[in-house]
């Protein structure tokens, strides 16, 4: 294109030469030759100088053009010769690739052969090991087992008698010290509860109200309130007997409201005891929500609440339900704080673990089983529900949540004063303790000490060895686990002893 230019230029001003001459020709006609032949001239010579310089104008731009070819060229050239030593190299490397893989494969070959002479010279050896023994391998496996068993069984026995004595001493120190901690932080006072309930008479004309026309007001009130009610076993008291302890709190409010009033008949005592149940209808919501409230608990259903507050209302073994379950719940979440297992998940279970109590009389089964049922039922957390149920053992108890739970219920019923316990439970439980042992074979004596808190078995040496009297120790436990309730802990403690005995004649 920078060639054409000049060359183009060059030709518009010959063009323009010549139609000046043509115009001047025609225009000067009659003119002088000379002015015109200067003319012609002057004009050439523009002309050929403008030629002459876009010639050179030209022949600059082409050596301009082959220069820069020329170094395209050169780099053109060089790329080639990076591409073609790469390709090279890359040629190499794949060759030396394939040399390595088929070594591998020969060695991996090789290894294989060696895998299999190995094998069967192993297989060989053991043919000849069982024709010099008379013994196939599982034979001698299991005859070599049996003789290392007798081996090292006695040093089995010492080994699992000191990791036990560590462990337990280790367990019970961290035990011992969370439960202390806890209980010295824990007063609650101790009020055993009764079956009955003993109101004062304001005089004896009163004695004669309750009881009516031909005892028709004591009737009224024995089928409003489902109580047994004597007035003459003691002088100036009204008894109030029942083993349904709302129903011998209605008893009371409505006999309380009957005396101040001062009229009894069928009609007043149906209003005395209807306005009674509502009274306790909102003491049995008061308390439960006292008790959650002290606890520190929130978001519990008014469900679960209603029948925390029936619980105030029973008992077990003359216990406060509602207190006994409390106290558990302050005592869990302190060791739950200790051994940093989750403390809310603890007071909760603990607090509702006995809540079961209040509907066993409506719901068949046992307590724990059905306070799990009714936590499930209004939502409580899994781990609420099954510590709940595993606090009686019922079921295996799989999270510390509820360990602790089934600690601290053993702990707030057997609190001296919690409970009361008759003299033929107390002989009735130390008798199947003894049973319970002697059930076992290879037993020769047994006796429940410690007021019931240990029993000792004395077995025979030669129907049980050290090894076995471990196990019977543990099968003792777990028999008395699974059929008798009892506060606190029992003590299994399996004596074995060797006597050698000689006379000298």
């Amino acid at each position: 294109m920078e060639i054409v230019i000049p060359i183009v230029a060059a030709v518009a001003g010959l063009a323009v030469g010549t139609g000046g001459i043509f115009a001047y020709n025609k225009k000067n006609e009659n003119g002088g030759k000379n002015k015109a032949e200067d003319l012609v001239r002057k004009a050439k010579n523009e002309a050929s100088d403008i030629v002459l310089n876009a010639k050179k104008e030209a022949a600059s731009i082409t050596e301009k053009s082959q220069a820069e070819e020329n170094e395209r060229r050169k780099e053109w050239k060089k790329t080639e010769n990076r591409l073609a030593e790469r390709e090279n190299a890359l040629d190499s490397k794949l060759d030396q690739l394939e040399k390595k893989s088929e070594r591998l494969v020969k060695q991996e070959k090789e290894l294989e052969d060696l895998k299999n002479e190995v094998r069967d010279i192993r297989e060989k050896q053991h043919e000849k090991l069982e024709k010099i023994a008379g013994l196939s391998k599982n034979e001698a496996r299991e005859k070599l087992m049996k003789m290392t068993e007798n081996d090292i069984k006695q040093d089995l026995v010492a080994l699992i008698n000191k990791e036990q004595k560590e462990i337990k001493r280790d367990i019970d120190e961290t035990a011992q010290a969370a439960i202390l901690t806890a209980m010295e932080r824990m007063s609650s006072e101790v009020t055993a509860d009764r079956t009955i309930t003993a109101l004062k008479l304001p005089d004896d004309d009163m004695k004669g109200r309750i009881i009516g026309k031909e005892g028709r007001n004591i009737q009224a009130i024995q089928r409003a309130t489902g109580v047994d009610v004597m007035v003459d076993d003691t002088p100036g008291m009204v008894v109030l007997s029942s083993f349904d302890p709302i129903r011998r709190q209605v008893a009371r409010y409505a006999m309380e409201r009957l005396m101040k009033d001062g009229r009894i008949n069928p009609a007043s005592i149906e209003e005395a005891v209807a306005k009674a149940e509502k009274e306790i209808e909102k003491e049995v919501v008061r308390a439960g929500e006292d008790a959650v409230r002290e606890v520190g608990l929130v978001g519990i259903p008014h469900e679960i609440i209603h029948l925390l507050g029936e619980c105030k209302f029973r008992t077990s073994y003359g216990q406060n339900v509602l207190l006994h379950s409390v106290e558990m719940a302050h005592m869990a979440g302190m060791i739950a704080e200790e051994i940093g297992a989750d403390k809310r998940i603890a007071k909760t279970a603990a607090l509702m673990h006995d809540m079961g109590k209040a509907v066993t009389h409506k719901i068949e089964g046992k307590h724990a089983e059905i306070g799990a049922e009714l936590a499930k039922k209004y939502g409580m957390p899994d781990e609420v529900v099954h510590a709940i149920a595993a606090h009686h053992d019922d079921i295996e108890p799989t999270t510390p949540e509820a360990i602790i739970v089934k600690i601290v219920d053993a702990i707030s019923a057997a609190r001296p004063g919690a409970r009361n316990i008759s003299a033929e439970n107390f002989a009735e439980r130390m008798k199947d303790l003894e049973n319970i042992a002697t059930s076992f074979p290879g037993i020769d004596k047994a006796y429940a000490i410690s007021a019931g808190r240990e029993v000792r078995v004395i077995v025979e040496p030669k129907s049980i060895d050290d090894l076995s009297a471990l196990k019977l120790a543990r099968d003792i436990a777990d028999k008395i686990e699974a059929t008798m309730s009892y506060p606190g802990v029992i003590k299994v403690n399996v004596i074995r002893e060797t006597r050698a005995v000689e006379y000298a004649k």
